[in-house]
């Protein structure tokens, strides 16, 4: 059988695979301990699922608009009021099959055959890909740890070319956990409105931030910013629902809104109606559970921190955001692929290559589990560092 061209132009997910194999490994009653997936290890709070389940009960089991349900779109525009100072109503906002699925559709409804896509690296795994699959060019602009993982507006305004559609902003950062300070986000707004660009912000992990670090949506940095700024977000990390696949796709371009919306009826329809109400749930009920995670989260990276920086031969930079240790594995002289294959065979640790990011010399680590795991991955990831050196 042959496959669409397309397809042999996309990699498959390094994190999905590995957490699978580890996820593996532990069924055959092996001892791993994961640092794999991006994903909290809390329960889903008690009031959203009662939520999904109320709606259950009551009948909310049919299709339903294919841009989501009206009082959830609602309840996101007036999060986006409220959180994020975005003058958007419940006609700007659609609801999608995951934040993922929203980043999907936004570049099949904006990118053309020989438009570029600039994408600050180190970036999460599928901005590439989805591009790609768009038909667009990813143009990577690199970072490093002495700038904090973060492109400086000289940058941006070099690698912006004729042919430049879209800049792609994930802060708080997934994998290297950088936070853009409000005023970097307004000196990136700045270069975006220069040269008539837009901007797709990933925002998904805005409620996870320490040590004082404020997220700005890019959005919010000038009106004119506004008008080129579409927005990405999800409830899977804020609110530990990760498998409900629940996010959102906001701008205030109807035109945008429209073409998402054409994409999602003719590709999934609605996205799974009674789990819309948890999500209204999770945005209009008390948002303690999102500080309690948070100060689990807190805990856990100043310990996981302290313990990388204590192995010779590895580094890393304290993240602001997010819930990921970003380590530099240079001084081993190893792939991070290498590195990754060898620490699961030989000490049941799951890491996920640097490469995957576009990094090749470090290996992302999430701290979105408990302190034990974290205590005794640590001490396995010293012993095989130390063989190595």
């Amino acid at each position: 059988m042959k496959l669409a061209a397309r397809i042999g132009q996309v990699t498959p997910s390094l994190t999905l695979a590995i957490d699978a194999k580890a996820k593996a490994m532990k069924r055959d009653g092996i001892d791993i301990c994961s640092f794999s997936a991006g994903e909290p290890d809390f329960d889903t709070p008690e009031h959203i699922k009662n939520a999904a389940i109320e709606a259950l009960k009551s009948g909310k089991t049919r299709y339903g608009p294919a841009a989501g349900e009206p009082q959830l779109r609602a309840a996101i525009a007036q999060k986006l009021q409220t959180d994020n100072q975005l003058s958007l109503q419940a006609e700007n906002v659609v609801v999608t099959n995951g934040g993922k699925h929203s980043l999907f559709n936004i570049f099949l409804a904006l990118v053309d055959p020989g438009d570029e896509v600039i994408i600050p690296a180190p970036f999460w795994v599928s901005y590439p890909e989805m591009v790609k699959l768009a038909g667009g060019t990813p143009v990577i602009l690199p970072t490093t740890a002495e700038s904090g993982y973060k492109i400086t507006p000289e940058q941006l305004r070099s690698a912006i070319t004729p042919q430049t559609k879209i800049l792609v902003m994930n802060s708080p950062s997934n994998p290297t956990g950088m936070v853009y300070s409000p005023a970097e986000i307004r000196a990136i707004a700045d270069v975006v409105v220069e040269k008539d660009i837009l901007v797709v912000s990933d925002e998904i992990y805005e409620k996870l931030l320490y040590d004082g670090a404020e997220h700005l949506s890019i959005g919010a940095a000038s009106p004119e910013a506004f008008a080129r700024t579409i927005i990405s977000n999800g409830f899977a990390k804020a609110y530990a629902m990760t498998g409900w696949r629940l996010g959102y796709a906001a701008s205030g371009s109807p035109e945008l809104i429209k073409a998402v919306t054409t994409l999602q009826s003719q590709s999934t329809s609605n996205v799974c109606t009674f789990a819309q109400f948890g999500a209204i749930a999770a945005l209009e009920g008390s948002q303690d559970c999102v500080a309690h995670m948070l100060s689990a989260f807190t805990e856990r990276r100043q310990a996981i921190y302290d313990m990388i920086n204590a192995i010779p031969g590895l580094s890393c930079v304290k993240p602001n955001g997010a819930f990921y240790m970003f380590i530099n594995i240079r001084q081993l002289g190893m792939s991070s692929l290498e590195f990754c294959d060898a620490l699961l065979s030989e000490q049941q640790v799951a890491l996920i290559p640097g490469i995957a990011f576009g990094a090749d010399d470090h290996v992302r680590a999430s701290y979105a589990t408990d302190m034990t795991t974290i205590e005794r991955g640590m001490e396995r990831i010293a012993t095989f560092v130390k063989s190595r050196l």
